[in-house]
């Protein structure tokens, strides 16, 4: 009692200041301990043609030395290594990559060791805590804190694909954090750390472990991932808008084919340079990268239906597709 006024006691406030922290950091640290063994220093020797290695992170998802990370790290690389929290260092193989998704899968020349949890991205909240677990710089087993900042972000892969419905974050990375995992407070991994930009501060961005789950079977299969493809090259362009209008192309744009491969599916089905694609299989087409999308969904071998304006008219062509080699 100061002057006839109660003070409100700052100790309370600080108490419960306290208590929230260290509920974060006991999140944090839990996190650690669970998945942090799990987690290797990736280190390629050389490329095929002698070039300079790289580095990278990953994380074991198998007890028998499966090593999740990502294509762009180990990708036509050379005597690979990998680095465990306890200091061994165990050789390892490429069992495949996938470009598109940039993705891969080494395994390590050793088995009985720590393997993380997978859990599931598609139930991941903007505004969710994650824990980002690499080795930046050759810093190893560093740890960074953050919130899930966006889902269903699309970023472009190193082929030039768009991978879909990637996490962004605000979890500090830096190069050496790429193939690390993306972890949530439950000490699941919910993302592959991918890329960062580099004149941002505070966005990272994270492959789906969705994705990872239907990538890693097919790699483990055959070491890669297979993929239907019509053999044409093509362009994003506008549609004339009185065509648009007559033949109701929505969108008002379409894939233009610039290119027909000899032999290919759709040179096979009767496509032509200067088709535009509209549709396959009913599903509407604007976009180079809509028409990778809906490939990515379309069977090996199935028989679909090609919608392309040709001259002032909506020409259906069924084709089989093939697959991309």
């Amino acid at each position: 009692m100061a002057g006839g006024v109660t003070l409100v006691g700052s100790t309370d406030r600080n108490d419960a200041d306290a208590d929230a922290l260290d509920a974060y950091s006991n999140a944090v640290i839990s996190v650690v301990e669970a998945v942090g063994p799990a987690v290797v220093s990736i280190s390629v020797g050389r490329t095929p043609r002698g070039g300079a290695g790289g580095a990278g992170s990953g994380v074991i998802v198998t007890p028998d030395g499966y090593v999740l990370t990502n294509s762009h790290v180990v990708h036509g690389g050379r005597d690979l290594e990998a680095t465990l929290m306890d200091g061994r260092t165990l050789g390892a193989v490429l069992v495949g990559d996938d470009p598109a998704t940039d993705l891969a899968l080494i395994r390590l020349h050793d088995t009985g060791v720590p393997s993380a949890t997978l859990g599931r991205s598609d139930s991941l909240r903007a505004g969710q805590l994650v824990v980002a677990i690499g080795n930046p710089f050759g810093f190893q087993s560093t740890v960074s804190a953050g919130v899930v900042s966006a889902l269903g972000r699309t970023f472009r892969s190193h082929t030039g694909r768009l991978i879909d419905d990637v996490i962004q974050t605000d979890v500090a990375l830096n190069p050496g954090n790429s193939g690390g995992p993306l972890v949530d407070s439950r000490g699941r991994v919910v993302g592959v750390n991918t890329a960062i930009i580099p004149v941002a501060r505070g966005i990272s961005f994270a492959i789906p472990i969705d994705t990872a789950r239907w990538v890693i079977p097919e790699l483990l299969a055959r070491g890669r991932v297979r993929r239907a493809y019509l053999g044409i090259g093509g362009q994003t362009r506008p549609v004339e808008r009185r065509l648009a209008r007559q033949l109701e192309i929505v969108t008002g744009r379409a894939v233009e084919v610039l290119t027909v491969e000899p032999e290919a599916p759709a040179a096979r089905a009767g496509v032509r340079q200067g088709d535009l694609i509209v549709a396959i299989d009913g599903r509407a087409v604007a976009t180079v990268d809509e028409l990778h999308r809906a490939l990515a969904r379309t069977e090996i071998g199935a028989a679909v239906t090609l919608t392309v304006i040709r001259g002032h008219e909506r020409v259906g062509i069924p084709l089989i597709t093939a697959e991309a080699v």
